[in-house]
């Protein structure tokens, strides 16, 4: 099989007609900015710790869900971007069940800066040198104020999730977070960032090699909206509106993985502890954590077109780019 990079088929769209001003990593619109300087009722899983004392269940599709809920992924070995040429093993680990909602990032942003990590934080148990580096302690805001000014991230001013009191968007999943901001978040969380291997892992279904996270087979490809929050929800894909996005976990339990995560594909971008580049040799419990520019991020968007959601396509940002169509899951040991 083929590996497809959402790069490629960006060229490829461009050179179709579609307009490579609206077409950027298979978001659109996209504008990206830089910064400078307990188990609920559907769920089988355990909360994420202290972190969430106070916060409702209020997720899933019936509204009863624990916002904090981890499902264990029993580990073993799976082909990287459904390709047999990059075989890899990860070990059992806990990945959240919903992406990070602004509710729980809202804990954050108030403990904050108290909320930075530590050196070392945030660290792969099985995974050298993982942790936080003391050396992008300047990636980060250094108050509360700048840190809630960068998540008004959207160019136009439409499609942040952010609000400065809680409201309405408490269960959509966060956007306009920073590589090292989504770190940061997991670290302060008790939990991590997933390896690529990992993130890819759950929503392949592990062995079973799915093209989505819902797949019945290797050879089913359906996708729609029944499925993920992508393509604005199937609105309209030139006129995104804040509008389209969904709480998480709203297209379960028909969008949901093997290992019961909401909405691995659709949603908002997830980001990974990897580097972005070639993938390792064969290997177990890898990332790739020195020598790259861009971060890699997995499973398409709320504005991202169909091609973004399928296991096949990669896509990566630099660590500081900030933007509407992406956030963030944690991953915990077992």
């Amino acid at each position: 099989m083929v590996k497809r990079s959402a790069r490629w088929l960006w060229a490829a769209l461009c050179l179709s007609g579609f307009g490579c001003t609206t077409i950027v990593g298979l978001d659109k619109p996209y504008h990206p900015i830089d910064e400078q300087g307990g188990t609920g009722a559907g769920g089988g899983g355990v909360e994420t710790g202290s972190r969430c004392a106070g916060l409702p269940a209020a997720c899933g599709p019936a509204g009863d869900e624990s916002c904090c809920a981890s499902e264990l992924v029993p580990g073993g070995t799976f082909n990287r971007s459904n390709d047999p040429v990059f075989p890899a093993t990860v070990s059992d680990f806990r990945l959240d069940r919903f992406e990070v909602t602004l509710g729980r990032f809202r804990a954050f942003v108030d403990a904050y800066p108290g909320s930075r990590p530590a050196a070392g934080a945030g660290a792969h148990p099985r995974i050298a040198d993982s942790g936080w580096d003391a050396a992008w302690d300047e990636r980060l805001p250094p108050d509360r104020a700048e840190l809630v000014n960068g998540l008004f991230c959207d160019a136009d001013g439409t499609a942040w999730v952010w609000t400065d009191e809680p409201g309405a968007n408490e269960l959509l999943p966060m956007n306009c977070v920073s590589w090292h901001m989504a770190f940061a978040f997991c670290a302060w969380d008790g939990g991590r960032l997933p390896t690529e291997a990992e993130l890819g892992y759950a929503a392949a279904g592990g062995s079973e090699q799915r093209p989505y996270p819902w797949s019945a087979s290797a050879d089913d490809e359906t996708l729609d909206h029944d499925h993920a929050l992508y393509a604005c929800n199937g609105s309209d894909v030139e006129g995104c509106v804040i509008e389209d996005v969904l709480p998480v976990g709203s297209k379960s339990p028909q969008g949901d993985g093997l290992f019961k995560q909401a909405d691995l594909s659709g949603g908002v971008w997830e980001w990974t502890l990897d580097w972005y580049g070639d993938y390792p040799p064969e290997c177990v419990d890898c990332a790739v954590t020195t020598g790259g520019t861009d971060r890699v991020m997995r499973g398409g968007g709320w504005r991202s077109a169909a091609e973004a959601l399928h296991l096949s396509t990669r896509d990566y940002r630099v660590p500081t780019n900030r933007a509407a169509g992406i956030g963030v899951r944690c991953a915990r040991e077992p």
